[in-house]
């Protein structure tokens, strides 16, 4: 327990004095600074911007107003009332009404004097002209609701309805009401998708990390010396968990700033959606993200370092590490992929929820985002950390083979006659 001890303070102090690591820390927090208080650097910037055309000079206020709209109804019985219908429908815009052509048109809204148009044709037709269609433009769709309640409402009017009964029956309100008896999944998809991802770099840096710096080990002959005056066991856990360690308390430090900033910035931020559902994380799931951080950590960490030690040179790292960045990139990916497409609980996911190398995440997601009884829930994490233990004893086995693998490429049959003998 001494060796222990001795090993992770080392490791764990040379961790938080890396440049590299501090820097990262740092910039992190720094961007996640600009981001929190961006709403209190734009606070205040509201003008007024006036838009020039030959028929009429609109002027529009920039708190929402995006700009001119033609709109002709030339020929097309009660245009005024078009007219008025639009402008309350497109309140985002100054609705102009003119009498231009259409090829007129078309060259004022190429030229940018114009946002867009619309020329009615008849109470049911009609051509809208735009620059550059976006892919979030739906002006089209508002005008086919507008224009089909106006027909609709004429319709009937001709038909001998009164106009009061023909208002009382399109202003009529649906009342309906969702009970939701599980998770909501639209409200936690996106702090999962946050916590998934960090979990994600994690790994896959400090991983990294531990492989690297047990390959310069070998590579520098050092690994000899501190193999004949610790156990395997002390070196590889200390290793692993100091770097688990100053894993925790990067995230810590960055998640904990976001909290804070957010704090700070929270009336900024108003009712924003996005952010509001980033920072409204449960407690509980909180205490399982830290469970099955930790457990995932430290199952690839084990694993890492013990690739790491069987590499003759630091040249051979990405090489030897490769195979486990697939298995986990593999787990991440169709981790991704059910929650894009809404299915957590998928044969796949439920799958991936007991198997060790993909557990942390899959499981996760699924307590985040889905309904998983106690039970599983309780199993999934019992085959975790047996997994760990058990891939953490077997690393520190290979770590004391690899010392003596120099020169050739180590063989995974090698490798486990190696470990019978040892």
């Amino acid at each position: 327990m001494r060796q222990f001890g001795t090993i992770f303070k080392f490791e764990l102090k040379s961790y938080l004095k890396n440049k590299i690591f501090v820097g990262v820390t740092v910039f992190l927090v720094a961007v996640i600074a600009v981001v929190m208080f961006f709403p209190s650097f734009i606070g205040g910037g509201a003008g007024e911007i006036t838009v020039d055309s030959e028929d009429e000079n609109v002027s529009a206020e920039s708190s929402g107003t995006e700009g001119l709209m033609l709109f002709s109804a030339e020929g097309v019985d009660g245009a005024e009332r078009y007219r008025t219908a639009f402008a309350e429908a497109f309140a985002d815009y100054e609705v102009g009404e003119t009498e231009d052509g259409e090829e007129r048109i078309k060259e004022r809204v190429a030229s940018g004097e114009a946002e867009c148009a619309f020329v009615l044709h008849s109470p049911t037709s009609y051509t809208y002209y735009v620059d550059n269609l976006s892919m979030y433009d739906a002006n089209t769709e508002i005008a086919d609701t507008v224009l089909g309640n106006m027909y609709q409402v004429q319709a009937m009017i001709e038909g001998g309805i009164p106009p009061e009964q023909v208002s009382e029956v399109l202003g009529v309100q649906i009342q309906g009401e969702t009970e939701n008896l599980g998770k909501d999944q639209m409200q936690n998809f996106f702090y999962t998708y946050i916590m998934i991802f960090a979990l994600y770099m994690v790994i896959l840096l400090y991983g990294q990390m531990v492989a690297t710096n047990v390959a310069t080990e070998k590579s520098s002959r050092a690994m000899e010396l501190l193999i004949t005056s610790a156990k395997p066991v002390s070196m590889m856990f200390g290793k692993v968990l100091s770097s688990c360690l100053a894993g925790f308390l990067q995230l810590v430090a960055v998640f904990g700033s976001a909290i804070l900033f957010y704090n700070l910035n929270k009336a900024q931020w108003g009712d924003n959606y996005i952010i509001a559902s980033l920072f409204d994380m449960p407690v509980s799931l909180l205490v399982y993200m830290l469970v099955f951080f930790v457990l995932g950590f430290l199952m690839y960490a084990f694993m890492f370092g013990a690739v790491g030690s069987t590499a003759s040179k630091l040249e051979d790292i990405n090489t030897s590490v490769m195979p486990i960045t697939l298995l986990f990139v593999a787990g991440f990916i169709v981790v991704i992929f059910s929650m894009s497409g809404g299915d957590v609980d998928s044969l796949l996911m439920k799958i991936c929820s007991y198997v060790p190398f993909t557990s942390p995440m899959a499981m996760f997601t699924r307590i985040a985002m889905s309904t998983v009884p106690a039970y599983a829930v309780a199993i999934s994490i019992a085959i975790l950390v047996v997994s760990v233990v058990a891939v953490g004893v077997l690393s520190a086995k290979i770590y004391r083979v690899g010392v003596l693998l120099y020169g050739t490429t180590p063989k995974l049959g090698g490798i486990l006659k190696a470990i019978r003998k040892a």
